[in-house]
């Protein structure tokens, strides 16, 4: 008979879906996870529970003072090294937030992924559980007024100010998640810290190792760089490579990444006293009994000095919680020497600690250690461009420390998207660059909007231009980290004007049309607005055209940025390389074409019938980028608003092989007579091939599932041009 632990393990085994589930038998399945993971059943609040109403009840400052009492109240179960858990906060804090990457808008602190695997039990993450546990009270307290993933951020930001620094500020507004976030990438290794360079192209050597999009951290299981150095190996010009790559990767310039180099190691220590084999399992790996809790140290105590998380042991400065400028005199003043740390771990100290530079213990009274440094911060006066920029922190502490508060601010709310979803009375009044400023739009009265719309349905631009159009600029918007959308207009500025898919589809004419039709108004209205109002327009044109009396919803209020608001770099990573609604594909990505409509999907909210109705409505609209683009383009009527693409592509008529080797487009031939009726795309086929797509497709192509097609596409091109609303929902 089975011992109990067997039995359990069998079981496990019979119910992982990864094991049994579709995945397994079917590992190139198109998945429609990602458009469900955000189910209102999940939250124990409820559908209707709003967090922003619910924050609107907490004291703020009867919080902070909370958190800052935490700060020296140290526990017997996790010590406070030298009593004060503001070195522990603070990066807890920085790994909450520091996951986030420009590339694609995830990770980052936004949603309390911290509290979830994998990030609950990456390497990177050792003995943070405990951080989230000291905070378990004060959550407590408040209960449903205060989200995880806002406090997580806010006892970081606190213990800075605890510790003599004055902050930016801080906003609140982060909602939680209730499950892992299953569709971020977070790279391609089977191992924690694989030293393989999976992620890579090119080395070190030749001069051209970049890391594979879109990634940010160096290996599997790190925030961002390998404090040891590169794989470990304690050279810290290579060093410098890796984290300005991975800190650009997170959008930080150079002085922003020295700053927080330098301000986030003024406090704390690393800690490694003792072997790394006595460190047990993460949290994923604990036994039932063990709550949650992970990696168990069997070395002594396990606890206070005995503490193992990196490795490295040994604070930075003389004086690790309180603010000064110690970090910079202690690396500048002296040599520096690889050594190992009691656990193994390569780590850089003074050949001969100068007076005035040992650092207490944290927990042995009497006893003094020296300095200690990574890779990553010899870094810092090793690489030419960081050595300059830590001269001048150095004899200008007063620039350090104004440049550090902004890259903090800008290290917790990077992922926060613009200032209006900022919530609370830290909210400082400067708005900055990277939070993608857009000013009020002017009110428009229903009479006016009425008045508009009929000008624009006289312009003589056609349904497929103005939805085309409207689409261009509402469908950057990415619910990772709330950029991109219609709000701002900035279809029209660098470097959106240029992209080419927005010049292939010929919006910059169509823009151009829409405000000299607003200018002849004489009506204050906003080319924000004007374009997704034409948006709208053009949708109920080709619903008419079709028979359909269809009355699309619009706001107005959306404000026009100007070119200086706009951060041209970091933009361009909001370009659509990939848009199935517009069945454009800029180049091989190397992904197929269906998943990265998923994504796209998933970047706009939507949920699948949402998807499908706006893919088969734009189809028979005919809002292809390119006037040569009639993939997909499965009507006789293009231009009307119809459910022909379903219909069509669900007929057992029509018989469809590939053309070409690629298997990236397709011809549908007459079953009869071997006639080419139509050409189509993987995005297209993908809904008559995948049975959950088609499940969709065939209901929408029945009696009767035109009118639902219709509901789905208006719910779906609404939330699309309304994303970026935050005035409208939270």
């Amino acid at each position: 008979m089975s011992d109990p632990q067997s039995m359990r393990r069998e079981w496990a085994a019979r119910t992982t879906p990864s094991l049994q589930g579709n995945e397994h038998w079917w590992p190139d399945q198109l998945s429609l996870n990602v458009l469900h993971q955000k189910h209102p059943g999940s939250s124990p609040f409820g559908e209707e529970f709003r967090y922003a109403e619910s924050f609107s009840q907490l004291d703020v400052d009867e919080l902070s003072a909370d958190v800052d009492a935490l700060m020296t109240d140290s526990k017997e179960w996790w010590p406070a090294d030298w009593g004060h858990y503001g070195p522990f906060f603070i990066r807890m804090s920085w790994h909450a937030a520091g996951t986030y990457r420009a590339i694609d808008g995830r990770g980052g602190g936004g949603t309390g992924a911290q509290r979830f695997a994998p990030l609950n039990s990456w390497p990177d993450n050792g003995n943070l559980d405990k951080a989230r546990r000291l905070l378990w009270p004060i959550k407590q307290k408040y209960g449903e007024r205060i989200s995880w993933a806002d406090l997580l951020v806010f006892a970081g930001n606190r213990a800075l100010e605890t510790m003599g620094f004055k902050t930016f500020g801080f906003g609140f507004g982060r909602s939680d998640i209730w499950a892992p976030e299953d569709d971020i990438y977070w790279g391609p290794e089977n191992e924690w810290l694989s030293t393989n360079d999976d992620r890579y192209t090119g080395t070190f050597e030749d001069g051209n190792r970049v890391l594979d999009n879109p990634l940010a951290a160096v290996q599997m299981g790190l925030i961002y760089v390998n404090p040891e150095g590169p794989n470990g190996i304690p050279d810290a010009a290579k060093s410098a490579m890796d984290v300005r790559e991975t800190f650009a990767r997170m959008g930080m310039n150079d002085r922003e990444t020295v700053a927080l180099t330098v301000g986030g190691h003024t406090f704390g220590k690393m800690h490694g006293n003792g072997p790394a084999d006595a460190v047990g399992g993460a949290p994923e790996e604990a036994k039932l009994h063990e709550m949650g809790i992970g990696w168990a140290n069997k070395h002594e105590t396990g606890l206070g000095e005995y503490t193992i998380t990196s490795g490295l042991e040994g604070a930075w400065t003389p004086t690790p919680t309180k603010w000064d400028n110690t970090y910079l005199e202690t690396i500048f003043s002296h040599e520096w020497e690889v050594k190992k740390s009691p656990a193994g771990a390569n780590q850089w100290e003074p050949v001969e600690v100068k007076d005035g530079f040992w650092v207490p213990d944290a927990h042995v009274e009497g006893k003094m250690n020296p300095p200690v440094m990574t890779a990553a911060d010899m870094a810092m006066i090793v690489d030419p461009d960081y050595l300059e920029i830590s001269k001048e922190y150095r004899e200008n502490p007063d620039v350090l420390a104004d440049e550090f508060a902004r890259a903090w601010y800008k290290l917790l709310h990077r992922d926060m998207g613009p200032s209006a979803r900022y919530l609370g009375p830290q909210v400082p009044d400067e708005e900055l660059i990277w939070q993608d400023p857009t000013p009020a739009g002017p009110q428009v009265s229903d009479d006016d909007v009425d008045t508009l719309k009929q000008q624009i349905a006289d312009s003589g631009l056609t349904a497929k231009q103005l939805v085309g159009t409207a689409w261009a600029s509402a469908c950057t918007f990415r619910q990772t980290d709330y950029r991109g959308g219609a709000n701002g207009a900035r279809i029209r500025l660098e470097p959106q004007k240029s992209w080419d898919v927005n010049i292939r589809s010929g919006v910059s004419a169509v823009i151009d049309k829409l405000d000299e039709v607003r200018g002849a108004s004489g009506i204050d209205i906003s080319l924000a607005d004007m374009i997704v109002l034409g948006g709208t327009v053009g949708v109920e044109m080709a619903a008419r055209a079709a028979g359909h009396d269809l009355m699309v919803p619009f706001t107005p209020g959306r404000g026009d940025s100007t070119q200086e608001q706009t951060e041209v770099d970091t933009f361009a990573w909001l370009e659509p390389r990939h848009d199935a609604f517009r069945n454009y594909l800029q180049k091989d990505v190397g992904i197929p074409t269906e998943h990265l409509m998923v994504d796209r999907a998933f970047m706009l909210n939507l949920t699948a019938p949402e998807m499908a109705a706006l893919i088969g409505g734009m189809r028979a609209i005919g809002a292809n980028a390119g006037d040569d683009n009639t993939d997909g383009i499965l009507t006789d009527r293009p231009g009307q608003l119809t459910n022909d693409f379903f219909v069509n592509l669900v007929d057992m008529g029509t018989v469809w092989e590939p053309i070409g080797e690629g298997e990236d487009r397709f011809e549908g031939k007459d079953r009869g007579t071997g006639e080419t009726k139509w050409t189509a795309t993987r995005v297209d086929l993908v809904y008559g091939s995948n049975s959950q797509l088609r499940a969709i497709a065939e209901e929408y192509g029945a009696s009767g599932g035109e009118k639902l097609m219709l509901d789905k596409f208006v719910a779906g091109w609404v939330k699309v041009m309304n994303a970026d609303r935050f005035d409208l929902h939270r």
